[in-house]
């Protein structure tokens, strides 16, 4: 075996940020799994939205929409931010995915454009 599996790691800039909510971000994670052939689980969230307290008290940096897209092969990670208009992808799977495709279809539905990637081997020998 190669490696175990693959991971990348995208940072989106530019977006549109009134994709950053579960409605949307739910809705990503339905159609990416669609395109790149991924059977979906669970999917959680965390926002400070929903703790008004620690919304009110969190740095503006740090205000935004972290989701966890748990798939049979692993998962896939969003994580928003607001006040920078970014977002910041983890898609990691065992199971082969299209990176471009992965890229593209991420640029298209947060509105915003790929600022950097890499492509992780995960395992290698």
């Amino acid at each position: 075996m190669d490696s175990y599996g693959k991971e990348v790691i995208i940072d989106l800039v530019d977006c549109k940020s009134d994709t950053f909510n579960r409605k949307s971000i739910k809705g990503y994670c339905i159609e990416l799994c669609k395109l790149i052939d991924m059977e979906r689980c669970d999917l959680h969230f965390w926002d400070y939205k929903w703790y008004p307290k620690e919304y009110e008290e969190a740095p503006d940096h740090l205000k935004g929409t972290s989701a966890v897209q748990f798939i049979k092969t692993s998962n896939i990670t969003i994580h928003t931010l607001d006040v920078l208009k970014s977002v910041f992808l983890n898609v990691f799977s065992c199971k082969d995915f299209d990176l471009n495709t992965v890229v593209e279809f991420s640029e298209g539905w947060f509105g915003g454009k790929c600022l950097d990637f890499h492509l992780v081997s995960r395992g290698k020998k």
